[in-house]
């Protein structure tokens, strides 16, 4: 099966987090997910119960959408979700490609696809205990493996409390080789019928300021903390 289920198609915006805050991007949203973490801030292209509002979308389809967003100017496309990688991106990312726009996905390395390898960066964000899902290693370790040196690969971790920060710790231990970003969790995301849910802003900065304290007060310099710059800028607003 070829088609896409698509959530939601926007920008061109700035990435909000990560190794490319900042870089001016179209997203392109999956509908449906194998994970049910509790804080999701995407519960729109998560919940079932919103499946009557993906559209069923061939590749051709999602590309000339993105291409008119772009105005045809070349930049990164981001697969985003839920989680992407249990959809069939490789005939998009060949397309794109062809015209000289770049890719990047975020999954939280559940599930490996061959198409990895065409990406220009695989972000891994295995998922902390708080979220309340476990970290799969093996499927992990499949992940790197079918990307292979395709593209740059990064580790991305939320963190909310001392669990996850632990927890962090033990998966930079268990991949010392990948650049890690850490971003403080935002425990006000928005229900998922709400454009924009309300935020506590300051319980995000203060998450942060913790988080930037501790890693210091350990001597722990490997890892780059970043905020989620969309959120700094636009709260839990849909579509930006």
């Amino acid at each position: 099966m070829s088609s896409l289920r698509i959530a939601e198609i926007f920008g061109p915006t700035i990435q909000g987090e990560g190794a490319l805050i900042g870089e001016p991007s179209v997203f392109v949203r999956a509908g449906g997910c194998d994970y049910r973490c509790r804080w999701c801030d995407s519960l729109h292209a998560v919940d079932s119960a919103f499946r009557h509002e993906w559209a069923v979308m061939e590749a051709g389809e999602v590309w000339e959408r993105v291409r008119a967003l772009s105005g045809g100017v070349p930049l990164t496309i981001s697969l985003s979700g839920g989680n992407p990688a249990i959809q069939p991106f490789g005939p998009l990312i060949a397309l794109g490609r062809a015209a000289r726009y770049r890719f990047a996905l975020e999954t939280q390395g559940s599930v490996a696809r061959d198409w990895f390898a065409e990406l220009d960066m695989l972000v891994l964000s295995p998922k902390p205990p708080s979220s309340g899902e476990t970290a799969d290693w093996t499927c992990f370790d499949d992940c790197l493996a079918a990307a292979g040196d395709g593209p740059k690969r990064v580790m991305k971790i939320v963190i909310f409390d001392e669990a996850d920060y632990v927890f962090a710790r033990e998966a930079a231990a268990r991949h010392p080789a990948l650049p890690l970003f850490l971003q403080p969790g935002n425990h006000t995301p928005p229900p998922p019928g709400a454009e924009d849910g309300a935020i506590d802003l300051d319980g995000i900065m203060r998450r942060m300021h913790w988080l930037t304290e501790r890693t210091l007060a350990d001597r722990w310099f490997t890892p780059r903390i970043l905020p989620q710059l969309h959120v700094l800028m636009w709260g839990n607003r849909r579509g930006v």
